[in-house]
């Protein structure tokens, strides 16, 4: 099935490109494995066209692969971008879809601005509730072209992922104020509290220090995602869930996803960003051993650091052996013997 097409797989699964990340790539493969095992997600189907437009696209995902389905709506975004200079695909009925850059970058390889947002299951309290959380991290990514490597911008709508207090718990470290809340709705540096009991803040923290910027940036997406595709949004999706435990029925997950050509209004567009995107670089430091850095700096240089290799830790690739075994699936020969 062109579902399973090896290339398609390993580039989603392994988080290839400049975005290179353990946090949604092999570390999610076991959520993904229990959702396809509870049947809350389907293997083997298409992503289906309900409604079309020239510039536009409604996708019913089926409840199939995120990361294929993110793809194919990326992929006629695209398409329509480049016979009307703008493309957008919304898309319902869908599962977590890994790295929001993965998709902008799609785009901006040909060329064009990419957009990606998504919403997810429930983590985050908005500012002013109480717990349970009633939105998702909803990431947004842009991306656009440059005469040497893209700008990227790829953001979560709250302070940090939940994986990074799960590590803290697991190193039995505090998280810094404004992470999380605890069961009351306040500000918590206890990683337990916000994973038993809370949540996860909006980006900005507190209410003092304008953490309902970050809430607004989440419901937008919801508005772009959930509510456009006509699929599920904020309360109507279920609450997160451990990788190994899966979610107690299927995600609903919705996409938004944009291409735009920019030379439809500006034919020295790559010119200009590169100089915007290098006069940030070259703004006067407080430290000058911390270069002012612009949108993907970060994971470029630690991609050159790691000289195109994938780092992940050891404990990762023994947890995917762990469960990898039972399923009878052989792991390829490059990955390391964990004792």
């Amino acid at each position: 099935s062109s579902v399973l097409e090896w290339p398609r797989v390993h580039s989603i699964a392994f988080g290839l490109g400049s975005k290179l990340t353990t946090r949604v790539g092999l570390n999610r493969l076991d959520m993904y494995v229990t959702e396809l095992q509870s049947g809350n997600m389907s293997l083997g189907v298409e992503p289906v066209v309900v409604r079309e437009l020239p510039s536009c696209a409604l996708v019913d995902g089926r409840g199939g692969l995120g990361g294929y389905i993110g793809t194919f709506c990326m992929d006629l975004a695209i398409k329509k971008a480049k016979q009307t200079g703008v493309g957008v695909v919304v898309c319902n009925n869908s599962n977590h879809y890994g790295i929001a850059a993965f998709y902008s970058l799609q785009a901006t390889r040909q060329g064009l601005v990419g957009v990606s947002m998504t919403n997810t299951r429930r983590l985050v309290c908005p500012t002013r509730s109480m717990p349970p959380p009633s939105l998702g991290t909803n990431p947004i990514s842009v991306t656009a072209p440059t005469k040497t490597d893209p700008w990227c911008l790829d953001m979560a709508t709250s302070t940090v992922p939940i994986g990074k207090v799960e590590l803290y718990k697991r190193l039995e470290k505090k998280i810094p104020l404004g992470w999380g809340v605890d069961g009351t709705g306040a500000l918590s540096d206890d990683p337990t509290a916000v994973l038993e009991q809370g949540g996860l803040a909006p980006l900005g923290g507190a209410e003092e220090t304008r953490g309902y910027k970050g809430y607004g940036l989440a419901a937008m997406v919801e508005m772009f995602c959930g509510v456009l595709s006509g699929g599920k949004w904020g309360q109507q999706l279920g609450p997160w869930r451990k990788p190994s435990q899966g979610g107690e029925r299927p995600a609903g997950l919705s996409h938004c996803f944009a291409a735009i050509d920019p030379h439809a209004f500006n034919p020295d567009f790559e010119e200009g960003m590169q100089g915007f995107a290098d006069s940030l670089r070259a703004l006067p430091v407080v430290d000058p051993q911390k270069p002012v850095l612009t949108a993907g700096d970060p994971e470029l240089l630690k991609a050159r650091q790691q000289a195109k290799l994938v780092v992940y830790d050891a404990k990762v690739v023994a947890a995917l052996r762990q469960f990898a075994v039972p399923l009878g699936v052989p792991l390829p020969d490059f990955f390391p013997v964990v004792a």
